[in-house]
């Protein structure tokens, strides 16, 4: 196995690949290979998450543990993912009261048509999860509804 994986995370691997591996089997869906990255407190994006095997539909390939392992290490080492700080710091670009708050409409407007959009119904969903009411100005406080989006990511 190609992987520098510490004892502690090949443990948490297993865990997180059983709970994803839905029928016993020893194999998990590639459809769930961001998922499971993801609860191993990864952030890779869509594009490195299909470079890296995974699907778009159930049941087109399956991935085993000794697969999944050096995909694991592989995304460890990845720069492309984006933190709380990260986005934080995207945000307040759209800032312009420097108060914490920006246009609900602009977020909108990035959620879906900047990076990797997010379609109407995606956007709905993070809005009804994660998102305060917009104030009179039409201005929502961004830290909170990132702060929600990032601990409620899969």
């Amino acid at each position: 196995m190609a992987h520098d994986l510490k004892d502690v995370e090949i443990e948490k691997a297993q865990f997180v690949f059983s709970v994803y591996d839905w029928e016993g089997s020893g194999q998990m869906d590639a459809m769930d290979l961001g998922n499971a990255l993801r609860a191993l407190n990864l952030n890779p994006t869509i594009d490195l998450i299909t470079k890296m095997g995974g699907t778009q539909k159930r049941g087109e390939k399956k991935v085993k543990f000794e697969e999944f392992l050096p995909i694991f290490s592989q995304v460890k080492k990845e720069k492309e993912q984006g933190c709380y700080e990260d986005f934080l710091e995207c945000l307040k670009l759209y800032d312009k009261n420097e108060d914490g708050t920006m246009l609900l409409a602009e977020l909108q407007h990035s959620l879906t048509a900047l990076g990797e959009r997010l379609d109407d119904v995606e956007l709905e969903n993070v809005f009804k999860d994660c998102m305060d009411p917009e104030d009179d100005d039409g201005n929502i406080p961004y830290g909170p509804f990132l702060q929600r989006l990032c601990d409620h990511a899969p």
